[in-house]
């Protein structure tokens, strides 16, 4: 299908508000990093992304979601076909013990909305900069607690458009994993399930990892994050920073001064650069301590054609 046909196609569901043609992703990421999406859709309702997946997969169109790119790399080619956000998908609620969390909402609100309920066992996702669908769909975790410790089922679209439920047991949650992305799913909401707490208790272990965070992490500069997986029996950080590789650059990207797990974008780096670093990084720790480091951020889209 042409893109003029893909368009109109997506105006029977979608206000035009609500679509970008040749949409920039680095607007999108947390790297700042990324190429154009072709069309960059932003629902508000449930229907609507039903509509668009079962478009999607009807006419054979590419159909890649993000959240709120704080986990990714778009390459400097961007993205062909759909790029569907739903950002816009942030509604939290909390109902007894239970909250109820839409795909697109923060997962830092997410915790803070926890907090007012007087509910405990979010604290560990207070500093964690995804939206509540990534969390889910990578399992995140920090503190020594992850999404599985905690959440009791999501709500998804399947690959067909329909709207099934899935419990927590059937993700097969593991670190930094599980199989939302195998099965062809798109978290809508998730439903977490807490216990009652004291509230002075929570905010007081939420603002302890928060100072933490902010002390230990470059949060000034753009980046993904912790961009490796925790090597079993090591640290990421430490075996990047015995490598002598803090303040390494290539182009506008450098491994981090302040925590060497993060690489961070100090000057309009190109995802191009970002990516080497990382493969730079890998190489090294390999070489020097015969560690194999696994990347935790995802890495998607098409090179820039040259």
């Amino acid at each position: 299908m042409m893109k003029t046909g893909i368009y109109n196609r997506l105006l029977d569901i979608l206000d035009e508000k609500h679509i970008a043609c040749d949409e920039y992703l680095r607007k999108h990421t947390y790297t700042k990093l990324g190429g154009k999406a072709d069309f960059f859709v932003t629902p508000d309702q449930y229907e609507q992304v039903q509509e668009v997946v079962r478009l999607c997969h009807d006419e054979n169109i590419p159909l890649t979601l993000i959240g709120n790119g704080s986990n990714l790399i778009v390459r400097d080619g961007g993205i062909r076909g759909v790029v569907l956000s739903l950002a816009n998908l942030n509604k939290i609620t909390a109902t007894g013990t239970k909250i109820i969390a839409q795909s697109g909402a923060s997962i830092i609100d997410t915790s803070r909305k926890a907090l007012e309920a007087h509910l405990t066992g979010l604290e560990f996702a207070c500093g964690i900069p995804g939206t509540v669908g990534g969390a889910v769909f990578m399992n995140a975790g920090a503190y020594g607690g992850e999404m599985k410790d905690v959440l009791e089922s999501c709500l998804v679209v399947d690959k067909h458009g329909e709207i099934v439920k899935r419990d927590a047991k059937d993700l097969d949650l593991s670190y930094r994993h599980s199989n939302i992305a195998e099965n062809g799913d798109f978290v809508l909401e998730a439903t977490f399930q807490l216990k009652e707490g004291n509230y002075e208790e929570i905010k007081a272990v939420m603002d302890d990892l928060t100072f933490k965070r902010e002390s230990k992490q470059p949060l000034e500069y753009p980046s993904c994050g912790s961009v490796f997986k925790r090597p079993p029996g090591y640290f990421a950080g430490k075996l990047i920073q015995d490598s002598g590789l803090q303040g390494t650059r290539i182009g506008g990207a450098e491994v981090s001064k302040k925590h060497a797990g993060f690489i961070v974008n100090i000057n309009n780096a190109t995802a191009t650069e970002y990516i080497s670093l990382i493969e730079h990084v890998q190489k090294t720790v390999k070489e020097k301590f015969g560690v194999s480091l696994e990347r935790e951020v995802r890495i998607i889209g098409e090179d820039l054609k040259k």
